[in-house]
């Protein structure tokens, strides 16, 4: 089972929707590395490093405040071990692998935030669309300093969430600091939360609009749909195409490629490399390009990490899209699930992977073409002209159409991009391709 995602603990992957879904790859790592890898290769025990950790113990259990038994000591050990390999790898237990298990079906309880551990604080990576977060505004890049009411500074990341966790229904009260500002309070409802994965909607005649809010199991699916509905609702083929992947931490691999490969018809889409025979996997486009070749833009950001940056770094080798936004996170490693006896798990970290070009993004992230930060417009009231139709005595139109332009007089119907910078961007990027191309 390969998990992408920028986790930072296992309790990022837990039912507070604080993270991206567990992600089963096409062919599943297996529980013991195979004979003649790295993995199994022998050597001889540390034993000085073994009599140290067997004195720890001792004297723990003679001398700690109160007392601990040995089976807590050692299921402490295995956690800092697999803690301390790096942010993304974990030691399950029964009850932490089986809601890791219930996450990839994209339904779970929570508040659904995910969040990050920075220099000792929680931080919110982003809130997940049309859940108890987004709908109370909090954003990404807000620092939770109590959840109600205690300091969440020197907690780890299990206990926060923990005590996040709770009842469907009952309220928590979470104080955020945003921007280095006063603390201030947001009270949430717990819910359970059903994360959409792909919407999609036509911003203009011509021009279709797909968001996805993390990869599932099934985003794939959705994705070829979306692009089914958008043709049909335009009534023809599309001009262009808006794909974002803003705020979308990732999720499973071969959803990640499925989506790639409604985009192109040939050619790599993503390869991983690392120790163990099953980690090297390489996935290519199988010919069935859905969107029609149209021009199109995706937008990334800083919160778009993982399976985004595969769909991300794939469009943008292979000369398919244009990338606008910002920077995206770098998490370009995968975690592989391998059950252990007694329904526990370890989800380590066993390759990386790499773009077309062989880029690893590992730490550096995806660098958009086109930079475009995140703005507010405020717009100017139009001035009144004195045109050409208001001479007296002047001309007819030439073709015989009318003096003054014809068009609606009402009010446009808001639309997604008229608040957001970015997407308005790159809508009007999309429209001088398709100019350009001759659609």
């Amino acid at each position: 089972m390969l998990h992408l995602s920028r986790l930072t603990s296992l309790a990022l992957t837990i039912a507070l929707v604080i993270g991206a879904p567990l992600a089963f790859a096409a062919q599943p790592a297996p529980a013991v590395a195979p004979a003649g890898t790295a993995a199994t290769t022998k050597a001889p025990l540390p034993l000085e490093e073994l009599r140290t950790f067997a004195e720890v113990m001792d004297r723990i259990k003679a001398a700690y405040v109160e007392p601990v038994d040995d089976k807590t000591l050692l299921e402490n050990a295995i956690k800092g071990m697999l803690s301390n390999l790096d942010p993304h790898s974990a030691y399950l237990g029964p009850e932490d692998f089986a809601e890791l298990q219930e996450s990839t079906s994209g339904e779970f309880g929570g508040l659904g935030i995910e969040v990050g551990a920075e220099d000792g604080f929680i931080k919110v990576v982003s809130p997940i669309d049309d859940t108890p977060a987004s709908k109370a505004g909090i954003q990404a890049g807000d620092f939770i300093v109590k959840i109600n009411g205690q300091p969440t500074r020197g907690q780890s990341m299990t206990e926060a969430v923990d005590k996040m966790r709770g009842k469907i229904g009952q309220k928590i009260t979470l104080t955020l600091v945003r921007d280095g500002g006063t603390p201030f309070d947001v009270t949430l409802a717990r819910a359970i939360i059903q994360v959409k994965s792909v919407k999609s909607q036509l911003l203009e005649s011509g021009y279709g609009y797909i968001r996805i809010t993390q990869f599932q199991v099934k985003t794939g699916e959705e994705v070829s749909k979306a692009l089914a509905k958008l043709r049909k609702e335009n009534g023809k083929k599309l001009n262009g195409i808006i794909l974002d992947l803003r705020n979308n931490p990732g999720g499973v691999l071969q959803a990640a490629v499925e989506v790639v490969d409604h985009f192109i018809t040939k050619g790599l889409i993503v390869y991983t490399k690392g120790r163990i025979a099953n980690s090297e996997l390489r996935f290519s486009a199988t010919g069935k390009d859905e969107s029609e070749a149209v021009p199109m833009v995706v937008l990334i950001n800083g919160g778009s990490a993982s399976a985004s940056e595969i769909v991300a770094g794939a469009l943008q080798d292979q000369k398919r899209a244009v990338l606008m936004g910002t920077t995206s996170f770098g998490k370009g490693s995968v975690q592989t699930v391998l059950p252990l006896n007694n329904d526990r798990a370890l989800k380590i970290t066993t390759a990386l992977y790499y773009t077309p070009n062989g880029r690893s993004i590992q730490a550096q992230g995806i660098v958009p073409d086109i930079e475009v930060r995140k703005a507010k417009i405020t717009n100017e009231q139009d001035g009144e002209y004195f045109k050409e139709a208001d001479l007296q005595g002047h001309l007819g139109n030439g073709n015989g159409g009318a003096d003054k332009p014809t068009g609606s007089s009402g009010k446009a119907k808001p639309m997604p991009q008229d608040d957001d910078y970015q997407l308005a961007q790159a809508l009007s990027l999309l429209k001088g391709l398709s100019i350009t191309s001759g659609r």
